[in-house]
């Protein structure tokens, strides 16, 4: 059995070259095109998952192995694993609020999706280790919709490292000009985690104003929904899909977001 019909069958496999960089992607569905990004350990099966939401909601997903083995669960060990390739991989900035190399791969692809697919433009879901790179990548103009789930990157280390977006200064002044005209940004954190802190959201708030959309969701000790104070992944590992629930009503509110900006 090939990687992509372990995938599903609705994704097919390709090389995307751009650069220095290559890297396979997923493709798969029909719609406008929506970038899903994975998080740490990579392509996992709750991730993919979600990419399964997005295209039986009418969208083209691609779903790009950025490192990682695709489909393989995200354990401990896939954690460890995929934690360090990224610490020694120069595409990835992981300390340093500085734009990512591998952003420049990630507009690429984006303007490609945008040319295969048309449309209003392209939306992007970024996950942890990825989250920031949702907004990074609205550095290419046909993105107009980012949603950034747990941005945990650069290290929130310090205030300064708590607060940062992992973007160059010049790459923020251009997001936010894009976010005066037609980008939409939308985040999503547990109000405990500490991989995503909540001066991060402050300063999205402070840069993109009514531009950004923020869900911060109860993880308290003791909170009314049961959700462990140790909850990250919204949209995957942590998710409850069952409808009232905290985490389900964050995904429904991605749905109609990115509905909101690419069918108009």
């Amino acid at each position: 059995m090939s990687l992509g019909q372990q995938i599903g069958a609705e994704f097919e496999a390709f090389d995307f070259p751009h650069d220095t960089h290559t890297y396979e992607v997923f493709r798969g569905g029909s719609g406008p095109a929506v970038l899903v990004l994975h998080e740490i350990p990579g392509l996992h099966p709750g991730v993919i998952d979600f990419a399964r939401r997005l295209v039986s909601a009418g969208y083209t997903v691609f779903l790009p192995s950025l490192f990682g083995r695709p489909v393989v669960p995200a354990t401990g060990r896939e954690v460890a694993r995929s934690t360090l390739r990224v610490c020694v991989a120069r595409e990835f900035t992981k300390v340093a609020d500085r734009t990512s190399p591998v952003v420049g791969w990630l507009r690429a692809l984006a303007a490609s999706a945008y040319g295969e697919c048309g449309g209003p433009g392209v939306g992007v879901v970024g996950m942890c280790f990825t989250g920031g790179f949702a907004l990074a990548t609205a550095l290419e103009p046909s993105v107009v919709a980012s949603v950034m789930s747990q941005p945990a990157m650069p290290v929130p280390i310090g205030h300064r490292g708590r607060a940062a977006l992992g973007l160059d200064p010049q790459d923020l002044a251009t997001i936010t000009a894009r976010a005066d005209d037609d980008l939409r940004v939308l985040g999503l954190r547990f109000t405990n985690d500490r991989g995503c802190p909540p001066e991060r959201f402050e300063t999205l708030r402070a840069s993109l104003g009514a531009s950004f959309e923020a869900i911060e969701i109860d993880s308290s000790p003791g909170n009314a929904a049961g959700i462990s104070p140790s909850a990250h992944s919204v949209l995957t590992i942590s998710l409850v899909d069952e409808p009232g629930h905290p985490t389900r009503v964050a995904l429904d509110r991605v749905l109609t977001f990115l509905a909101e900006q690419l069918r108009r």
